[in-house]
């Protein structure tokens, strides 16, 4: 499979896990927010969470659909670091729940909801793997077409 391909199918993973749980989470707020105020982490910051973290989701989202579409070139870079930043974070936040609090409900969205501790570390552990994985192929394809460039 070429890089381009990986990375077209990366991008769609994304589109799809970030789209369904911002609008999500955005459709639910008070039960986004709730599940957030359960947190010992997140609680003190809970209002500001449940309106950004949403609303970047949607953007990533975005910004990795639009290039399907029109000529947007910095839009995927920018949607693939921002959503690989955006999965390494909720890894390290579950990572922090299993080890010191249990038994608190998450904040995710939709069908992801019904993962427990476990099942989120590995579903986000992938896709952050993911994600790193798109970023170095797109930086490949970056650096093959400076050299092909270099040597016309």
């Amino acid at each position: 499979m070429r890089k381009s391909k990986i990375i077209d199918v990366i991008s769609y993973l994304y589109i799809a896990l970030f789209l369904y749980t911002g609008l999500y989470k955005l459709s639910g707020q008070e039960i986004f927010r709730s599940a957030l105020n359960d947190s010992p982490l997140l609680k003190r910051y809970s209002a500001a969470i449940a309106i950004v973290v949403p609303s970047v989701e949607v953007l990533i989202a975005l910004s990795l659909l639009l290039p399907f579409f029109t000529y947007a070139p910095g839009a995927r870079k920018w949607g693939l670091r921002t959503g690989t930043g955006l999965m390494a974070l909720f890894t390290l936040y579950v990572s922090y729940m299993l080890k010191f609090s249990h038994g608190l409900p998450c904040s995710c969205g939709g069908i992801i909801q019904k993962m427990n501790w476990h099942q989120h570390l590995y579903f986000n552990t992938l896709f952050t793997f993911l994600g790193l994985l798109a970023i170095w192929l797109d930086n490949q394809d970056l650096k093959s077409e400076r050299t092909e460039s270099a040597l016309v």
